[in-house]
């Protein structure tokens, strides 16, 4: 009788064993299985923009912009001239009337600008000094993708920037 005790005993010991022995295995898998990677992928928004042109006439400055992105967008403008000029710079639309200064010192584009496509030329002037001074205006523009409301009437939402860049002009008298 004791033999066939202890002959149970070690297959009950066996079987716990293998038992044991297949749940490990899967554990350890669990626990060393690991997988790594490397790359990358360059990103891009789609929407930039440039100013193409900046013509100065006397003390004017005639600014468009242009769309170089792959999607559709709306665009605007701040021009500063140092606190001693910027009191004098006078806004003036362009023909079409797609330009209009806001309330927030910036001047909006009120046209969709297509990819590749140039906005309208708007003028700024500065009106308080001579042509003899010497100035450095500064434009900086922004863009912002088209979005559309719920009835297919596209609009800006301008907490939403694609885009912002800096371009500066050193006026006829040199500058710095």
């Amino acid at each position: 009788m004791k033999k066939s005790f202890n002959k149970k005993l070690c297959l009950a010991a066996a079987a716990l064993t293998l038992t044991a022995g297949v749940s490990v295995g899967s554990a350890m898998a669990y626990f060393t299985t690991y997988a790594t990677t490397s790359g990358g992928a360059a990103i891009s928004l789609g929407s930039t923009t440039v100013i193409p042109q900046e013509e100065v006439v006397g003390m004017e400055k005639r600014i468009s912009v242009k769309n170089t992105g792959d999607y559709e967008c709306f665009v605007r403008v701040k021009v500063f001239a140092g606190d001693k000029y910027q009191p004098g710079l006078v806004f003036t639309p362009d023909e079409a009337g797609t330009w209009s200064q806001g309330d927030d010192g910036y001047y909006y584009c009120s046209e969709i600008i297509p990819p590749g496509g140039v906005s309208e030329t708007f003028r700024v002037k500065i009106d308080t000094m001579d042509s003899e001074d010497d100035f450095n205006v500064i434009v900086i523009q922004e863009c912002t993708a088209v979005l559309y409301d719920e009835k297919g009437n596209p609009y800006a939402d301008w907490t939403r920037i694609a885009d912002s860049s800096e371009e500066s002009y050193q006026g006829e008298g040199g500058g710095e």
